[in-house]
């Protein structure tokens, strides 16, 4: 990217903490200057690293007005700017990108009675971040949560999780996937798979159907492509502006 700022795009951000989740997953709290943004839309985080600014995406888990900022992501091994991250400490300085990106926002879905929100690791990041607003439990009747991880220990957020339940424990579902450990509380399978079961939507007491249901999907592309295909078969369709659908989708990893 070279070794310029450019301080139109980019503003200086101090550093209030980094959370440590897991051996590799992190929540980075920042204040910053940034635009005003929409809920589960993502900016840029950059280091001066060896003389070149280095940046990489990552999406907002604080609702637009809740300060600080906070970005979640997992360390990638040799990243060039995960592994500077997580040597951040508290006063640090850390660049972020002034305007927010995305489209993985509400104003970009229609109207329906049910919102599914299905996430793998750090994809939950927006979700957060869109449920943390009025707009979801003012539209929709049911809101369900899944959030798709490998080990119990990466089922982060609970805190925030039980917070919004208590809030909305009439409209709000949260249910937790994990894939590689039994437990006694979460469903352990992929979610293409326990959508093919069936489990997901029983343990959700709801059904998933073109007539009723809002699906946005957040994460690795495997499971978007899965899930979508998945949807698709039931008579789901991609939600775009000029063909309004059912499935809204954004690739993280």
């Amino acid at each position: 990217m070279g070794n310029t700022i450019n301080p139109d795009r980019w503003c200086e951000g101090t550093v209030v903490e980094l959370k440590r989740w897991t051996e590799r997953l992190y929540s980075l709290r920042v204040d910053a200057p940034v635009d005003a943004f929409t809920a589960g839309q993502f900016s840029k985080l950059g280091l001066m690293i060896d003389d070149e600014f280095i940046s990489r995406p990552y999406s907002y888990v604080n609702a637009p007005d809740e300060r600080p900022l906070e970005f979640y992501f997992i360390t990638v091994p040799d990243g060039p700017l995960t592994q500077h991250l997580v040597m951040l400490e508290p006063g640090d300085s850390v660049y972020v990108m002034r305007k927010a990106s995305g489209f993985l926002c509400l104003n970009e879905v229609p109207e329906s009675k049910h919102l599914w929100l299905l996430s793998t690791g750090t994809a939950i990041g927006p979700f957060l971040s869109i449920l943390k607003t009025p707009e979801p439990w003012q539209r929709f009747e049911r809101v369900v949560l899944v959030h798709a991880v490998r080990t119990a220990e990466e089922l982060s957020f609970q805190d925030s999780i039980q917070s919004i339940a208590n809030q909305h424990p009439q409209q709000f579902s949260y249910i937790p996937f994990v894939s590689r450990e039994d437990t006694d509380f979460a469903i352990r399978d992929r979610i293409p798979g326990a959508l093919a079961s069936g489990a997901l939507e029983s343990r959700a007491g709801n059904t998933i159907t073109p007539e009723q249901s809002q699906v946005m999907i957040c994460g690795n592309p495997d499971m978007v492509k899965d899930t979508s295909e998945a949807l698709k078969a039931r008579g789901l369709q991609r939600n775009r502006r000029r063909t309004p659908g059912h499935i809204t989708v954004e690739n993280y990893w």
